[in-house]
């Protein structure tokens, strides 16, 4: 957003450029003013989109000025700063149509928060109410950081949404390598040391982007670290992360903690991986027992088969009647593809668009977004070029 700031206080007017600087999109303090008078002496030719203004030492006489101001800028949003509120001040400020008014010295929070606020507002972004997607093997090995990660770059390549992944394993986790080799900067762990500071924009800038609508949060690379991540950081992560992206991807791992619990409790679909085979269906089941226990709704768990092929000894319907709950999807075994993927960290989708584990993963996409995208149905046909009686 193109700024206005009006302040005698350099330190102010460095600490607001830094602050707006970190923003997606930035705010950009295209001008600056000492104060009221200044500003309405000398206009600019281009209006601002947002104009900051320090009220900290506005005079009685100035303050009569704010409607002036507003009315020569009538399309900006305002933010006004003030270190000790006044009830005349803020009834002019209303009057004035400016609603953000913040405390000095500056929050960083409170003021990301409030330019939150004027963007949506402004049209600029949307508050978005973001749906959670947990994946949990149910047995190690079964391919679940594959299809998290994998099916993240898809919702968000395919059905043009805003995707975060956020890596749960409680130790190595390794998600970001199956779909990127950029080395993460800041982890899940960092930020849960620096949970004061969350919002939006922080969050944004501690993630691996892989495109640009597709981010991975990081699990921590120290196990030492872990013991400060605690299931209440988990509250603040969600619940910035749901108003920030359209899909919150949760790759849980197999151990079940209390913070990968706590995030479980929160996921409005829980997707555990598992494959044919006689040891994932019992571990399978000691799972489902562990969500009924916790109260889940049979309706939140939606059982994905990993690697699979037709024409084994043992049968979905063996699984289904063992586990009592339906396979929503399946995902055949395609190793060269998958092995090729997480070898050279390219998601599937980008590397093998053809093969038969993109397509099911487009599938998949298809089987999520049907209710939340209409226009999504025969999307990936066109994609894949499939002809109907093919």
């Amino acid at each position: 957003m193109k700024t206005l700031m009006i302040t005698r206080d350099s330190l102010l007017h460095a600490e607001i450029a830094a602050q707006g600087a970190a923003r997606m999109p930035a705010v950009q303090l295209t001008a600056s003013r000492n104060g009221l008078r200044d500003a309405l002496e000398r206009q600019l030719a281009d209006a601002p989109e947002l104009v900051v203004l320090d009220a900290s030492d506005l005079s009685a006489e100035e303050a009569e000025l704010l409607e002036r101001l507003s009315k020569h800028y009538p399309g900006a949003s305002y933010l006004l700063l003030t270190r000790e509120p006044q009830q005349d001040l803020l009834i002019r400020a209303m009057r004035a149509g400016m609603r953000e008014v913040l405390q000095l010295p500056l929050s960083h929070r409170a003021f990301h928060e409030a330019m939150d606020r004027i963007e949506v507002a402004a049209g600029l972004t949307h508050m978005r109410s973001g749906k959670v997607l947990a994946f949990i093997s149910c047995k190690g090995g079964s391919g679940a950081t594959f299809l998290s990660t994998n099916f993240g770059y898809a919702l968000a390549a395919l059905a043009d949404k805003k995707v975060l992944l956020i890596d749960l394993h409680g130790q190595f986790g390794d998600a970001t390598l199956y779909v990127s080799d950029q080395k993460p900067t800041m982890t899940l762990s960092d930020i849960c040391a620096q949970i004061g500071r969350m919002d939006g924009a922080f969050l944004d800038s501690c993630l691996v982007h892989v495109a640009s609508n597709f981010g991975v949060l990081a699990a921590a690379d120290d196990p030492n670290q872990v013991g400060g991540m605690k299931p209440e950081h988990m509250d603040t992560i969600l619940r910035i992360a749901r108003q920030h992206y359209d899909f919150v991807v949760l790759d849980v791992g197999r151990q079940i903690d209390a913070v990968s619990l706590r995030a479980l409790d929160q996921a409005d679909t829980i997707y555990p991986v598992l494959q044919l085979a006689l040891p994932d269906i019992r571990d399978g089941r000691r799972l489902l027992d562990i969500f009924r226990s916790l109260g889940y709704p049979p309706e939140r768990t939606r059982l994905i088969v990993n690697r699979y092929e037709k024409g084994g000894k043992l049968r979905l319907t063996d699984l289904e009647q063992a586990l009592g709950a339906d396979v929503v999807h399946t995902v055949p075994n395609d190793y060269l593809s998958a092995t090729d993927s997480v070898n050279q960290g390219i998601p599937v989708l980008q590397l093998s668009r053809s093969s038969v584990v993109a397509r099911s993963l487009s599938e998949l996409v298809e089987l999520v977004t049907a209710r939340r995208v209409a226009e999504s149905k025969g999307l990936f046909d066109r994609i894949f070029g499939r002809n109907e009686g093919v």
